[in-house]
């Protein structure tokens, strides 16, 4: 099939969806914008993790992964996310290749969804030939003609947070019937006091966990599935044999067991949320929730603000959707605060 008429088929099935870090796009349409830009569009932890702590063997590069490589990792993450069981955890490059073979697995006629949040979760779900719904409560995941629900856990981009005991109680009721609840909790690293459903992972529970965004590292592309013994057998032979690149499985092992800088970053990541809420509010932003790796904004300038940060370098998260939204990640550098704190100002 030519590479043209692949591309069509594809985006047929999985149309374009516009994310965060597209900073070409910013670079075309603000082309006198200073360099180097600031990219506020995202929400990943803009001091990563020190990739200098990690021995990185030549091996990484130059041969394939070892099972007990993967069997390393697995332990690491799943003492680090608070499972018992390192049989009920894998490993993926990303959470992209997991919500593409979760509809596969999970068959299913009819999928809920709460609330708007990232749009690759209907998206996956309708190719897959589902029929998709958005809903605005919890309580509406608990109809009886679900197949599926499924929660962003802390949302992404409001910050909304679902008790783990509620989303619990649905598991345990989606499962009574035969359903099951996928939860994406990308973001819940930096939660606190923590929400997470591992711990405890309720029965008919899928959890999906993101390395890159609290480790500031989402170019390693590393994430993880966590679910009974079952599921994950499955989504290990869908995923095939080397699902993860050396590289990946070392930085991941390293920085999951680092346990001090974590907390470290959490509570800095913290503090510079706050910090990033009062110059938002300063320049007569309404801010509506967020985590502290990003915040929601709203106002009705919300375009002019676009094109205002645009010319000055900084490309923050618009949504066609919600056309009084902005999300706002967190600056980095001192000289990137500067920058933002002028612009806020005019």
């Amino acid at each position: 099939m030519p590479i043209e008429a692949a591309a069509r088929r594809d985006t047929a099935f999985f149309p374009e969806i516009t994310h965060g870090g597209d900073l070409a796009a910013a670079r075309l349409r603000f082309p006198d914008a200073p360099e180097p830009w600031v990219d506020l569009s995202t929400g990943i932890n803009p001091r990563p993790y020190p990739l200098a702590a990690v021995e990185l063997p030549s091996t990484a590069w130059t041969r394939l992964p070892e099972p007990a490589q993967n069997a390393r990792l697995h332990a690491v993450a799943a003492s680090a996310y608070g499972l018992a069981d390192a049989g009920c955890i894998v490993a993926a490059s990303g959470t992209q290749p997991l919500l593409r073979i979760l509809p596969h697995i999970l068959p299913a006629r009819r999928v809920a969804i709460l609330g708007f949040g990232y749009q690759e979760h209907p998206a996956c779900w309708r190719a897959a030939g589902a029929d998709v719904r958005i809903v605005e409560t919890v309580k509406e995941l608990h109809a009886p003609d679900i197949d599926v629900a499924v929660v962003i856990n802390p949302n992404n981009p409001d910050g909304r947070l679902t008790p783990a005991g509620v989303l619990a109680e649905l598991a345990g009721r989606l499962a009574a019937r035969g359903g099951r609840l996928v939860v994406d909790e990308a973001f819940m690293e930096v939660v606190r006091p923590s929400q997470s459903l591992v711990p405890s992972l309720p029965q008919g529970a899928i959890v999906l966990r993101s390395f890159g965004k609290a480790y500031g590292l989402a170019g390693v592309r590393l994430s993880f599935a966590i679910a009974d013994a079952s599921t994950i057998e499955e989504l290990r032979h869908r995923l095939g044999p080397w699902p993860v690149s050396g590289p990946a499985l070392a930085v991941g092992t390293r920085a999951l067991a680092d346990r001090q800088w974590l907390e470290e970053a959490v509570a800095r990541l913290e503090e510079d949320a706050a910090r990033l809420d009062r110059y938002l509010a300063g320049a007569g932003l309404q801010v509506r929730g967020g985590t502290p790796l990003f915040r929601l904004a709203a106002t009705p300038q919300a375009a002019m603000w676009v094109e205002r940060l645009g010319r000055a370098g900084i490309h923050v998260r618009a949504f066609t959707q919600h056309t009084e939204w902005l999300r706002f990640g967190l600056p980095g550098p001192a000289e990137e605060w500067g920058r933002l704190e002028r612009v806020l100002a005019c």
